[in-house]
């Protein structure tokens, strides 16, 4: 029997749609999200040690990520009760890294038929047939994927760097800009390459104290980190 083949969404795409049964009842995705940022997830299964760490992090981390307008959604394949179940064991029983009585209050969706995995390519038959990887979609405020990760069932996640991306993403957006490797709110932003000659004469001939250009398309510029938070956190 041929083995049905998924094409997996892409960055600059519509964040395919679903609705789906959940720990805090039913959403519809990603309509109900619109104005906000979401980091859809995938974890491989409930009641296991790496996914239990994972959603203590995410939890403790979650207010952080709504004031940056950013709301939480995670997946797998296992049942609402399973999720339930687990979600309750974490709060009563489980400790790590000076985490304790953690309450995972963000949705955590049922999908026993994989149907979103399917559509989001959260499942690798090379890595299990069963268990959805741990996938990360970022979407933005108009259903549009902007940023997509995939780490292996072995591998926890590193959530500062998931927390960089939505600032750096809205950082990008909301200053015409680009950052560059290892950017955090406070570093220098590329500006974007010149698009003509004109443009880039000036630029090297720019006096501008804040924009230093290290040749016509290589320029950077400063914007503090206080610029950066007040536009893309929530007062």
């Amino acid at each position: 029997m041929e083995e049905k083949v998924v094409s997996m969404p892409r960055i600059g795409e519509n964040a395919p749609e679903f609705k789906a049964v959940t720990t805090q009842g039913q959403i519809n995705f990603p309509s109900d999200y619109k104005g906000s940022w979401v980091i859809l997830f995938s974890h491989p299964a409930d009641f296991t040690p790496v996914c239990t760490s994972e959603f203590m992090t995410f939890a403790t981390l979650e207010p952080k990520f709504n004031e940056a307008n950013c709301k939480l959604v995670g997946l797998s394949v296992d049942g609402l009760y399973s999720h339930i179940a687990w979600l309750r064991t974490i709060k009563e029983k489980i400790e790590y890294k000076g985490m304790k009585n953690v309450e995972v209050t963000f949705p955590l969706i049922e999908d026993i038929t994989m149907e979103v995995a399917q559509k989001y390519g959260m499942m690798m038959p090379g890595e299990s047939n069963t268990k959805a990887v741990r996938a990360v979609f970022v979407i933005d405020p108009k259903g549009i994927i902007r940023t997509i990760i995939y780490y292996p069932l072995s591998l926890g996640r590193n959530f500062d760097e998931l927390y960089r991306v939505v600032l750096a993403l809205q950082t990008a957006d909301e200053f015409s800009v680009a950052t560059p490797a290892d950017w955090r709110p406070g570093d220098e932003v590329i500006v974007p390459t010149a698009g003509s000659c004109g443009v880039a004469k000036e630029r090297m001939e720019s006096k501008d104290e804040n924009t230093k250009c290290y040749d016509w398309f290589f320029c950077t510029k400063k914007i503090d980190k206080e610029t950066v938070l007040k536009k893309i956190l929530k007062k």
